[in-house]
């Protein structure tokens, strides 16, 4: 394949966002399911309905420390003329055999033990005299810590209705009714919830890996002194940090120098731990944007890695494709910061998202009030301008300028402010479409 028609097809053609977005995602297909341990499954998205095997709570539990009592033997109890019950044992959390509480009887019992047969409540330990033959004072004082004998008798203060302070067998959800559905995300609560319907691995779709590298022999790590004409390696950093907000496990390569030679062999070494490769930089029409070329070559009989214009700003080129024996799709961004992260949330984001089987693949849009005029927008391009926007009034202000170096006012924005193709200018208090950042 010669670089011409490696580079592009449609040379001269420009493309919309919308086109665009198109073309990637319709290449995309959602990572095959795998089963992983519920931990390894953290930020996975589920293909399986999953139904609750056993009622939760399994078995009636107490809701407190206390006493299982019957109720008639503790109605009218008061602290003047309690009810005296003969304690006949201990009812621990975990307990097996457990004894049966008859009339005038009572059984201690812990938080989360099951209640034993015969008692129809449980009485708080602070109702109690805790088993010391004290008052409700005592009680307090002496309720942590255990009598040397869990037979005896204590003293009930205050009456109970029946069932009060137990968990009822089931009271969370019923053997057979559903527990999560295919296509949720799971976090932290539902990876609980898994664990205590006693779901040990799940079938989900993986994270995807995604790969991020920047290009530019200028580029400096951070925390390493610049040199003349050198600048500190922004993009990796940025757009690795937005793969992992998209739900991704991201690696991060760094800058890679203005070498075919090097970023071909970077990119084949890369290809063998990437669902998705993100370089940023080299795709503009300069002399040294050794990227085409490099692609052109990686592409090879397996795939095509296409550049275009784009009718946006910032972020006018692109690149998309397919790489390598897997056809590994990947995004060539540009290398201006705000450039690249505006690309990454408009492109990568949702292709990140549409790989993990997701049906919300983009960003919430809302309408919004722009407090201030915005002017000279580029006629015929899509624009997008960094923006605060305040869910409280519905507002939304501008942040810094165009430029699409302006990183500082990037990183003051919580959103992106919206002007079509056929708008040159708002007017303050116009309305605009504003697209939410998190």
């Amino acid at each position: 394949m010669n670089g011409t028609t490696g580079q592009t097809s449609h040379q001269d053609r420009v493309w919309s966002v919308a086109e665009h977005l198109d073309d990637v995602l319709s290449k995309i297909r959602p990572l095959d399911p795998i089963e992983l341990q519920l931990l390894d499954a953290q930020g996975c998205v589920l293909v399986e309905d999953i139904t609750v095997p056993v009622a939760l709570p399994p078995f009636d539990n107490s809701s407190m420390d206390g006493y299982a009592v019957r109720v008639a033997d503790v109605a009218g109890a008061t602290e003047e003329f309690p009810a005296a019950l003969t304690v006949i044992g201990d009812v621990a959390a975990g307990s097996g055999e457990l004894p049966v509480v008859g009339p005038g009887e009572a059984a201690r019992i812990m938080t989360g033990a099951p209640v034993p047969p015969g008692a129809e409540a449980v009485v708080p330990v602070e109702w109690t005299d805790g088993g010391t033959g004290q008052g409700p004072a005592a009680t307090m004082r002496h309720a942590s810590a255990a009598p040397q004998d869990a037979t005896g008798e204590v003293r009930v203060h205050r009456p109970v209705t029946e069932r009060a302070h137990i968990r009822a067998r089931g009271s969370d959800v019923s053997a057979g009714e559903p527990a999560l559905k295919a296509g949720t995300v799971l976090g932290p609560s539902q990876i609980g919830l898994l664990a205590a319907i006693g779901r040990g691995t799940v079938t989900v779709r993986p994270r995807p890996r995604v790969v991020v590298m920047s290009t530019g022999s200028e580029l400096v790590q951070p925390g390493e002194a610049l040199g003349p004409g050198q600048i500190h390696d922004s993009n990796s950093f940025q757009l690795t940090a937005a793969a992992r907000d998209a739900g991704a496990i991201a690696y991060r390569v760094g800058a890679v120098a203005d070498d075919a030679e090097t970023l071909r062999a970077t990119l084949e070494d890369q290809l063998i731990r990437a669902d998705i490769l993100v370089t940023s930089g080299g795709v503009s029409v300069g002399a040294y944007d050794v990227v085409k070329e490099t692609l052109t070559d990686l592409s090879g009989d397996e795939g095509l890695v296409e550049f275009r214009k784009l009718a946006m700003q910032p972020g006018k080129p692109q690149g998309f494709g397919l790489v390598g024996p897997e056809r590994t799709p990947l995004l060539a961004l540009p290398g201006n910061p705000v450039s690249s992260y505006v690309s990454f949330e408009l492109f990568v984001r949702p292709a990140i998202r549409a790989l993990m089987g997701l049906p919300e693949l983009h960003r919430p849009t809302v309408r919004a009030e722009c407090t201030e005029a915005i002017a000279s927008s580029p006629q015929g391009k899509r624009q997008f301008l960094r923006g605060s926007y305040d869910p409280a009034t519905g507002r939304v202000a501008p942040v810094g300028g165009p430029g699409s170096h302006l990183i500082k006012a990037m990183a003051h924005a919580n959103a992106l402010i919206i002007v079509d193709e056929d708008t040159t200018e708002v007017a303050a208090g116009g309305a605009v479409d504003v697209v939410l950042l998190g």
